[in-house]
């Protein structure tokens, strides 16, 4: 082993004029003839690469690199296709994603007729008394875009409490059964940061908005481990045939140690950077733990936090009110309130040296984030510290320059451009939304931008995502040439915020989110080069091959039927 460990560093040190024959050792991985976009701005492009144990020990051109090919070296002949560093999603729900792979799935759910349909199927193969959750449906897919109420779905689960939640997870529907195991009536008062949703006559109509939400999700029966471990079992193999490598889950809390469990028995096929809630920072304070704490597996000390809710569901706090709904700017988050709540609690984690990261959707939420950002640095003193914005969605263009200036990363989901787009001028006009996900903006101004998809509030794919940023064609078709086109980036952008963005959001650039050599083999070959298609083709490529810690985790058919030796 200690042979081994010197030789591969031998390879890691080695000039850039040393050449592939006078290496010491035979490759594990060779990957020729592809189409290598390195993002090492020493080396930004290149013809193969060589992978020895866990990290990339070459790059360079296929006539230099075959000499490392020797008798257990797998090769592949990539024939021109995109090889990539592996993506890094910086925002994802991991369990929750794994759940929703089995849950009722509303997401494409475009009448209530369809939604009620599929609720009702979905709980005649379920034991009576289960739960039924997840759904991440869309009213604004439904004619006229009404909210669903209670009434569209009690005919149908009489025997199953529902409780299904819109796409951005913050508003959800119960139907009436689980509105009375949470004891929810007219007389229900609504707590800070919440809405109940109620009729004419003052009646829930089952719909409930961000800290009302908590009334319901208090009774359900916590999932047990066996659902746990098959749920996180389900989205580290949706993650590895999607190209994703590593991902920062932003609602990890108490799963820890079932991502443990997973990594000690080798079925862990994705990095986690486990992210707790900034309700617990003390629980990290007391012991010790700095951020980031870990091994390039597993790692923790980041702290997610929120200031307010989220636009679909009117929730987003704004200074000015919603242009359809003139009554209401929004809400601040509950872990706001009291006011000077959330400072002190900010102020309390960075002081401890953990990394935090706060939700903000609106324009004064983003506002009032950078300002308490500002105020920390301030008393607790310069240090690497990356405070993040999660979504930063909706910016006035004052603020914009402020993340360049505070250091602060916009941690980003492209697809909801594409996805809010649809409405998003009808809820606050099209002067707000000129700089709604300003991703142009951003990066001309000098701020980091990490990517992420927010599954399972978008899908994981991460190619989606990057046609959502270098196209910003909404969904339903009606922007061609883009909304907000002057928002857009270039792929290469797009890209560099997928993996460098991201490895810089957890504080990891170090040891990915580039192909150079040293750092850990994490990679994916695309089945063509996506810089030679019409970025609008982004969503119909697909993954050949995944590559995590120097080990094959996922392998398209079509690779393995296309010439190997």
């Amino acid at each position: 082993m200690k042979a081994a460990t010197l030789a591969i560093a031998t390879l890691f040190v080695a000039p850039m004029s040393t050449t592939a024959a006078s290496l010491p050792l035979a490759a594990d991985l060779l990957i020729l003839n592809a189409a290598v976009r390195t993002l090492d701005p020493a080396q930004p492009r290149a013809e193969a690469l060589a992978v020895l144990g866990n990290r990339i020990v070459a790059v360079g051109r296929t006539a230099d690199l075959r000499a490392l090919a020797g008798p257990k070296t797998r090769v592949i002949d990539a024939a021109g296709r995109s090889l990539l560093p592996g993506f890094n999603d910086a925002h994802v729900h991991w369990l929750s994603g794994g759940f929703a792979l089995t849950n009722v799935d509303l997401r494409d759910a475009a009448s209530p007729a369809e939604f009620t349909r599929r609720i009702g199927e979905f709980a005649k193969t379920l034991p009576k008394g289960r739960w039924i959750l997840g759904g991440d449906w869309d009213h604004e897919k439904f004619p006229g875009a009404p909210l669903p109420a209670k009434e569209w779905i009690d005919a149908v689960t009489p025997e199953h409490p529902v409780f299904v939640s819109r796409t951005d997870g913050h508003m959800a529907l119960a139907n009436s059964l689980a509105l009375k195991l949470a004891r929810i009536t007219r007389d229900t008062p609504e707590p800070p940061g919440g809405v109940i949703v109620r009729d004419a006559r003052g009646e829930p109509t089952g719909i409930l908005k961000d800290a009302a939400m908590n009334l319901v999700e208090a009774v359900i029966p916590p999932r047990s481990w066996e659902e746990k471990l098959a749920a996180a079992r389900a989205a580290t193999e949706h993650a590895a045939r999607l190209g994703v490598t590593s991902v920062q889950d932003m609602s990890a809390d108490q799963d820890i140690g079932l991502y443990q469990f997973l990594l000690e028995r080798g079925e862990l096929k994705t990095r986690i950077y486990a992210v707790r809630s900034i309700l617990s920072w003390e629980t990290l304070a007391q012991t010790g733990v700095r951020a980031p704490f870990g091994n390039p597996w597993l790692r923790i000390g980041g702290l997610k936090g929120f200031a307010d809710g989220s636009l679909g569901s009117s929730t987003a706090l704004f200074f000015e009110p919603y242009a359809d709904a003139p009554n209401t700017r929004g809400l601040l988050f509950d872990q706001m309130l009291p006011e000077g709540a959330m400072l002190r609690r900010v102020e309390a984690a960075d002081r401890a040296g953990l990394h935090v990261m706060i939700h903000a959707i609106g324009d004064e939420a983003n506002f009032r984030i950078l300002e308490l950002f500002r105020e920390v640095a301030e008393k607790n003193g310069p240090r690497d510290r990356r405070f993040r914005i999660e979504h930063a969605q909706h910016l006035r263009p004052s603020e914009i320059p402020r993340f360049g200036k505070q250091g602060v990363v916009a941690s980003m989901q492209p697809y909801h451009a594409a996805d809010d787009g649809r409405w998003c001028d009808k809820r606050i006009g099209p002067a707000r939304s000129r700089y709604t996900y300003a991703f142009r903006s951003l990066l001309d101004a000098g701020a980091t931008l990490a990517f992420g998809s927010d599954w399972t509030v978008a899908p994981l794919n991460p190619m989606e995502g990057l046609k959502a940023a270098v196209t910003r064609q909404t969904l339903d078709g009606k922007h061609p040439d883009g909304w907000v086109p002057e928002e857009k980036i270039t792929l290469e952008e797009a890209i560099r915020a997928y993996t460098v963005g991201s490895a810089y959001a957890e504080f990891q650039e170090h040891l990915k989110g580039t192909l150079t050599p040293g750092k850990l083999a994490d990679l994916v070959l695309l089945d063509r080069d996506i810089f030679r298609i019409n970025p609008t083709e982004l969503d119909r490529v697909k993954v050949w091959l995944t590559v995590v810690d120097g080990n094959i985790v996922w392998e398209s058919p079509d690779l393995r039927a296309a010439r190997t030796r």
